[in-house]
């Protein structure tokens, strides 16, 4: 039986000088029936250059450039111009192991209905260390994200998401499609090795969120995916015919969300106002 074809999708944006190792980590796979599309979303530097030697190397490789749209728009056109029957997004300054692949891959044939695969990971760069990540909980996920941006899915459920929302280009974009990829009932699986390093250095695309920040982002994903807040946030919000445009519903909504941040009731709806912290407070996003 021909073994599954995985696309491994790297968007890159004026990282040039990273390019080379995250490509050579592909290469690098003991699981061999891989394609890697490089997605140059609008690249100043020779990120180019650096893409079509690989391409020279293996035809593995295949490159892909367009105008800047945001790392939602790059990945899109990449899943979009890739054949895979499985997806992994991989930014262009990170690692992955050389058995990442090979492990969730085997995974997902000993567990066919899982829907997502990922692992333990490691901080390198000006921080190391293990990236302490909160365990995997549906209810958590609706109000923190502690699933990396290098997890692997199948091509058919990213088909049913409409893909990742290139409305939102601040951050929090892997969050945002984790909860239109995932339902409550989903098998969701991480492996017990660490597969997965995570670069933080000072002009990366990983940032700070300030609680302003953070709460607008927070309002863009609570609107995106307000079916799935139901339940956990009282019918006034999502149902009330008065609240008749965008804004007003919105302001209504960070109202109620500060009320069920004061209730035992809702004692998890602490998360809604909190940044990500992990590793001793450090507030970090995922782009």
């Amino acid at each position: 039986m021909t073994p599954n074809l995985i696309s491994v999708i790297v968007p890159c944006y004026n990282q040039a000088q990273y390019l080379p190792a995250t490509l050579d980590s592909v290469f690098a796979q003991t699981y061999l029936n891989w394609e890697c599309i490089i997605v140059n979303d609008g690249s100043t530097d020779n990120t180019e250059v650096i893409a079509k030697q690989y391409c020279e190397i293996d035809n593995r490789f295949k490159y892909l450039s367009k105008d800047n749209g945001g790392l939602s728009s790059a990945r899109n056109a990449g899943i979009n111009n890739s054949l895979g029957e499985f997806i992994l997004p991989l930014d262009s300054d990170d690692l992955i192991a050389p058995q990442y692949i090979e492990k969730a891959l085997e995974y997902f044939h000993n567990s066919p209905t899982t829907k997502l695969v990922y692992c333990k990971a490691q901080l390198f760069g000006i921080d190391n260390g293990e990236w302490r990540l909160p365990d995997y909980k549906y209810t958590d996920l609706l109000f923190e994200n502690m699933i990396f941006c290098s997890a692997i899915y199948k091509r058919a459920d990213y088909e049913n998401t409409g893909g990742y929302n290139e409305n939102i280009l601040q951050g929090l974009e892997d969050w945002d499609f984790w909860l239109s990829l995932i339902d409550e009932s989903d098998i969701i699986y991480c492996l017990p090795e660490t597969c997965f390093y995570y670069r933080i250095r000072h002009e990366s695309m990983l940032r700070s969120l300030t609680n302003e920040n953070g709460m607008v982002l927070r309002r863009k994903i609570y609107f995106n995916h307000n079916e799935k807040y139901q339940g956990f946030i009282p019918e006034l919000i999502w149902e009330n015919p008065q609240i008749k445009s965008q804004q007003k519903y919105i302001l209504t909504l960070e109202t109620q969300i500060k009320k069920i941040q004061l209730s035992k009731a809702y004692r998890f709806g602490k998360f809604i106002l909190k940044p990500f912290s992990i590793l001793k407070n450090k507030t970090i996003i995922q782009d």
